[in-house]
Parts: structure tokens; C-alpha cells; sequence
């Protein structure tokens, strides 16, 4: 897999991409990057690369034509390694907020999947931009940031992990939150007790299937504390549709007993 970010900070991306899980998976060749500075693709000695809206109004607009040329660079430098189809994501908060199910879309492509990110700054883009070079708009969440190169990062690292042989235990991956539609339960490592708070004894038991149980349940229980939305379309089974009323239980018991 080769990823293309179209960046003002080109720097930025190619420091961060170099450090843990992303940084050893392009040591060891698992996927390609590439960084395009818009500037180094305009023509005036000052570099301009954006410019004041039509209609006025506070900040700045990037302009189309550096862009959409360092777009197509990164487009032919993808197509010349044998990507065949890339396409161009533009990191936006307007745009559809990034799920689970889009990054492992994303991912699930062969060696010749091709990715190009193309990070704003300022205002955002030229609009015309996005219609003719743009296959797709990508929010990271409901807030703003003072530019795509961290949603662009963010992304990057989503799709990387569920790539094959990225993790050193595949296993990983499909423990992690929004995989099975739920958040992830809660972990614990040594001592086994710290600041008085001991590790609940079914994980210290080796009864692999209480284990499996436990860990369901307290998914399907923090899925219900903080992400309730997740559960609304879910299909509960059986088995959760139990361990979720026990779990719901032993909370009323714990409030029951601290209130006396």
C-alpha cells in the first residue's frame, strides 16, 4: 500500500509516519509514503498558496490549481508503482466522520491500494478543487483542528493496523473498540493489586470461557455507559442479552449499597 499526503508541512507528516506501529511497518516495507508541498508547485516568488474568499469574510482559501497539481503528482507518482485506482480523501470536518467499518474498507485493498490525503489549512479549499480532485470528504470528529496533517496521521495509522503483518499479533486488531460493534473491555496488567484495588479474580482464574464471558459483558456494559448509540441497531444475543442484565444487576446492587 502507498499513501500520498498533499501537505503545507510536509515535515510534519514524514516525522510523525517514522514512530511507532506506522514507523516500523515502512521500515519494513509494508507500505510506501509520499509528502507534496503545494508550494513547490506555483510559479510567483512569493509561493502563494491561498488567497482572500470571494464575498469576503475572516481568513484565508487555499487555492485550486497548486493543489490540484500536487494532487496529480502524487496521483502519477502512485500509478507509476502500480496503483492502479488511487483515490483522494480530503480531511475536512465537514466531511463523513470516520468509522470503523470506512477505515477496514479502506485497508481491505491489495498491495496496489493507493491513498492520497490531502490536508488543509485555513478556511479549507477551493470548492472547485474539491468537485473536480476529490473522491472523498473525511471527518476525524466533531471538532476543528488548525489543519488536516494530524486527522491525515490519524487516518494513517487507522487503516495501517489492520493491514496484514502490521501488528505483531493480528490478534490485536480485532480486540480493539468498534470492531465487534462495541467498545473495548477493561485491561489489566501486574502488580495484582495496586493502590487497594485488586484485579477482578476472574482474569486471575485461567478459566478461559468465565474469561471470555467477563470480558463480554464488561464491553456490552461500557458500550451501555458511554456509547448507548452503538447498541441501538445491535442485534443482542442470548448470551448478551444476559450478561448485559446482569451486568445492569450488579450496578443497581453497587448503588443500592452506597446509598445506604
Amino acid at each position: 500500500m502507498r499513501i500520498d499526503v498533499v501537505t503545507l508541512f510536509p515535515e510534519m507528516v514524514g516525522h510523525a509516519a517514522r514512530f511507532g506501529v506506522t514507523g516500523r511497518a515502512l521500515q519494513r516495507g509494508l507500505w510506501r509514503l509520499g509528502v507534496w508541498n503545494p508550494r513547490d508547485f506555483v510559479t510567483d516568488r512569493h509561493r502563494t498558496i491561498d488567497d482572500r474568499p470571494y464575498g469576503g469574510g475572516p481568513g484565508m482559501v487555499m487555492l485550486a490549481e497548486p493543489l490540484a497539481s500536487a494532487v496529480a503528482a502524487a496521483r502519477s507518482a502512485q500509478r507509476s508503482e502500480g496503483c492502479t485506482a488511487p483515490r483522494t480523501l480530503y480531511l475536512s470536518p465537514a466531511g463523513t466522520p470516520l468509522s470503523h467499518r470506512r477505515v477496514a474498507e479502506l485497508a481491505a485493498g491489495g498491495d496496489a491500494t493507493g491513498l492520497v490525503l490531502l490536508a488543509g489549512r485555513y478556511e479549507g479549499i477551493d470548492q472547485r478543487l474539491f468537485e473536480c480532485c476529490v473522491d472523498e470528504e473525511v471527518a476525524i470528529g466533531d471538532f476543528v483542528v488548525s489543519g488536516g496533517e494530524l486527522p491525515a496521521l490519524m487516518l494513517i495509522d487507522a487503516v495501517l493496523r489492520l493491514r496484514p503483518g502490521v501488528l505483531n499479533d493480528a490478534e490485536s486488531a480485532l480486540q480493539d473498540s468498534f470492531v465487534a460493534g462495541l467498545l473495548d473491555c477493561p485491561h489489566y496488567t501486574r502488580p495484582e493489586e495496586y493502590e487497594g484495588k485488586r484485579v477482578p479474580e476472574v482474569l486471575l482464574s485461567g478459566h478461559h470461557e468465565a474469561i471470555r464471558a467477563w470480558r463480554l459483558q464488561q464491553a456490552l456494559g461500557r458500550t451501555l455507559e458511554r456509547r448507548p448509540d452503538l447498541l441501538r441497531d445491535r442485534a443482542l444475543s442470548k448470551e448478551e442479552q444476559e450478561l448485559l442484565a446482569a451486568y445492569r444487576r450488579d450496578i443497581v446492587r453497587v448503588l443500592d449499597i452506597a446509598g445506604g
